[in-house]
This record gives structure tokens, C-alpha cells and sequence, in this order.
């Protein structure tokens, strides 16, 4: 069974919001939630383990990986498809170790179907609506604040910015406008809360949603001088 330890390697120790920090919350919460809902906690622990691996950052060798690159620049573009080549990856970490291929594809599933952006492959199983939504509850709340605020910054956009009503009604910035984390806020991290699938989730999710609301709420009042 892959461990922890392990897969702390398959992660750049430099990325705040997307490194093994973010990766042991969502193993963690994955964990608690499969517990209660009855999920299948070694699909469920494998995925998430599995579930953020950039593309082309890493190679399986004899069951291990190790790293190739880590050039942060390559990030914002790996972050479209990582979901997809950390299938791959799964594929060959899990045959590696032995796994069946009916179990295997269960993990990949699981990985495939947890990107909130990328409806192509909707959470099928109970373990996938368990990694998904055990994804999406590290990203409200104040860890979630957090992580919005340094995505922002490791793209060069600020924290808040005065949000277009373009952005409002479309979701498309006009000309010159940031992506701050406010608007990432209202394009993403507020509607997550009514995305939750699984009973156990969407009750973690309440409190979560609440406290980040109001911190959004309160920093656009404050930036607007209030």
C-alpha cells in the first residue's frame, strides 16, 4: 500500500497551494468522510495520495517515483490537465504495486472526476464523490481563504480587485482586469458549498462556507473603504 511518506516525494515542497500540505488535508478529510459515508478507504486513501500530481514532473521507477523537474512556471499550464496525468501516474504507482486493474481504474476514476472546472467525467462511485468532495472542503473556509490569496499571488494578481459587472453576469474579465482571489471567490469558492455530493461533506461544508463569505464580504468592504 502506498504510505504517506511516500508520496510526500511525488509533491514540490515550494507550492503553498497545491504541495502535500494541501494533499494530507484532503487524505485526511477523504478519510473521514469514507468512514462515514462507507466508501472504500483503500481506493479512497490511494486516490487522494494520487489526486494533485503535476504533469511531467515525475517518473515511476520500480514502484517509486522521483523527480524529473519542478519548474514553477510550468504549473499554471499542468494545472488544466493534472487530473489526467495523475491518472496516468496512478496507473503505473498502482501496478506497480501489485493492484488489480478493475481496482485500479476505481482510483483513476476518482482522480479523473475530482476537478470542479471539468465536468466531463462526473464523480460516479461513492469514492470519487468522496475524494471530490473532500477536494473542494480544503478549498473554503480558511485554509480555502488562504489558498486563494496565495494562488493569487504566485499568478502576480492581487488579493482583491474591483470586480466588472462583465465578470458578475459572464465570468469573463474585460480587458485589464485582475483575477484576484475576490473574484476567484465569486467565480468558484462561493458555489462550491451547493456542488457537495455527499451528506457528510455537505454538513463540513456549512461552517466552511460561512466563515469564508464573511471574510470575503468584510475585505471588500474594507478595500472599499469602509
Amino acid at each position: 500500500m502506498i504510505t504517506v511518506e511516500t508520496a510526500r516525494l511525488w509533491y514540490p515542497a515550494s507550492d503553498p497551494v497545491h504541495g502535500f500540505d494541501h494533499v494530507l488535508r484532503v487524505y485526511h478529510l477523504a478519510e473521514r468522510l469514507a468512514q462515514v459515508e462507507g466508501a472504500d478507504l483503500e481506493i479512497v486513501r490511494a486516490a487522494a495520495l494520487l489526486h494533485d500530481i503535476e504533469s511531467g514532473e515525475w517518473s515511476v521507477e520500480r514502484g517509486q517515483a522521483s523527480s524529473i523537474d519542478n519548474q514553477q512556471s510550468s504549473i499554471n499550464n499542468s494545472r488544466l490537465t493534472h487530473h489526467l496525468s495523475s491518472a496516468e501516474f496512478a496507473a503505473q504507482v498502482l501496478q506497480a504495486e501489485g493492484w488489480s486493474e478493475e481496482r485500479i481504474a476505481a482510483v483513476q476514476h476518482c482522480i479523473r472526476a475530482h476537478r470542479f472546472r471539468d465536468c466531463q467525467e462526473p464523480p460516479a462511485t461513492l469514492e470519487a464523490r468522496v475524494l471530490f468532495d473532500a477536494d473542494k472542503l480544503d478549498a473554503i473556509g480558511a485554509v480555502g481563504v488562504a489558498r486563494a490569496i496565495g494562488f493569487a499571488v504566485q499568478a502576480g494578481q492581487p488579493a482583491y480587485a474591483p470586480v466588472s459587472a462583465q465578470f458578475l453576469k459572464t465570468g469573463e474579465l474585460q480587458p485589464g482586469e485582475p483575477h484576484s482571489a475576490y473574484h476567484e471567490y465569486l467565480f468558484k469558492l462561493r458555489k462550491i458549498k451547493e456542488r457537495m455530493l455527499t451528506a457528510s461533506g455537505r454538513e463540513l461544508a456549512d461552517e466552511r462556507h460561512q466563515m469564508m463569505a464573511e471574510f470575503f464580504e468584510r475585505l471588500a468592504q474594507e478595500m472599499g473603504g469602509e
